[in-house]
């Protein structure tokens, strides 16, 4: 007879945690539009309420220099800024539920370095002005892609060396990334290394709607095979051989989830540059409001992720106006005492 009540309570209990869930999630896809909003009417030309729903209704008072700056210059770098960082976030919540690490980070798998790399190649060679401008994102996509196929030439990660083999393989990855991309540092110019400099940094400054449409037609596959799999991730907590046993396929959801990654930090490194700590601070705040269910971190990281660099980017080009800062600043000053306090928590868990 007591058995009842409480089995009573505990559905109660549960259905209450799911409204409070999606409560704070629809109130996150509320305020992710807003925030878009309020960062494009703010910059050096300061837009009102008034010039603000003029431009939005299509009034035809509002003057074009006004029009122009804003769905111009001002609305391409905050949809660029919100898909970027809701890219890397997706990355991020996919490589720590994949790792069961809430410290991993996409950059663990070399993909930013090996981005960063193809970049900085256009800026060596001198490459960066070939085909309007699109040759220096195209190699740095391909830099980043390179960089997984290596991981897959050397057979670790992929097909039976697990997880810890394939942060190992990372860790080497970058080292050696890294020494190319300081050889080609020392060894540019001094005209390129300002360049390559800011956009090894990160920046959201070279905007426009073609790149918006090219990261979208990337990030919609890539966060449709993070999707499919969330309930993998969920089963993967338990540990692989334990989610094996549950009929999870881990060694295919393991190259899906690393493909997936691959795509969205490769194409969001490309037309931004390096952006630190979005991948890290984005789903693990999505974890704490939302729990652990990869059906909601995945949503939230991507509406966290978005929101923090439109942040981080409306401060970069507020900050020290008229002059710019690099976003990845931003970011790393906010992402470094964030990531000390979630080593100084207890319960977060280092283990592979």
């Amino acid at each position: 007879m007591s058995e009842e009540p409480a089995a009573s309570r505990a559905r109660r209990d549960i259905a209450s945690r799911q409204r409070r869930t999606h409560g704070r999630l629809l109130t996150l896809v509320v305020v992710f539009p807003a925030l878009l909003v309020i960062a494009g009417a703010i910059g050096a030309v300061p837009l009102g309420p008034r010039e603000l729903w003029g431009l939005i209704s299509g009034a035809p008072d509002v003057p074009d220099v006004i029009r122009s700056v804003f769905w111009d210059i001002r609305v391409p770098r905050v949809v660029l800024a919100a898909l970027v960082g809701g890219s890397l976030a997706l990355a991020g919540a996919g490589v720590q539920g994949l790792f069961r690490n809430p410290l991993a980070d996409p950059g663990i798998i070399g993909v930013s370095a090996g981005a960063a790399v193809g970049a900085v190649g256009c800026f060596v060679f001198g490459w960066q002005g070939l085909l309007g401008g699109w040759v220096l994102p195209l190699m740095a996509f391909a830099g980043g892609l390179a960089s997984v196929l290596l991981l897959r030439l050397f057979n670790t990660g992929f097909e039976g060396g697990g997880t810890a083999r394939l942060i190992l393989a990372g860790i080497a990855l970058n080292a050696m990334l890294g020494s190319v991309l300081g050889f080609a540092l020392v060894s540019a110019s001094d005209n390129a290394l300002r360049s390559m400099t800011f956009w090894t940094l990160g920046s959201c400054a070279g905007a426009g709607w073609p790149q918006n449409v090219v990261l979208l037609a990337v990030l919609v596959p890539g966060a449709v095979l993070l999707g499919r799999n969330a309930r993998a991730l969920d089963a993967l907590q338990l540990g692989e051989a334990q989610a094996a046993h549950l009929g999870v396929a881990v060694h295919r959801v393991r190259r899906e989830v690393i493909i997936a990654c691959a795509l969205l930090v490769g194409a969001a490194t490309a037309l931004a540059g390096i952006i630190g700590f979005i991948g890290l601070v984005a789903p693990h705040m999505a974890r704490l409001l939302l729990g652990g269910l990869h059906r909601h971190v995945l949503g939230g990281a991507f509406l966290m992720g978005g929101s923090l660099l439109v942040l981080a980017d409306l401060g970069a080009r507020t900050l020290v106006a008229p002059a710019e800062l690099a976003v990845g600043i931003i970011t790393a000053a906010v992402g470094g005492p964030f990531f000390l306090w979630l080593l100084k928590r207890p319960s977060t868990r280092v283990s592979l």
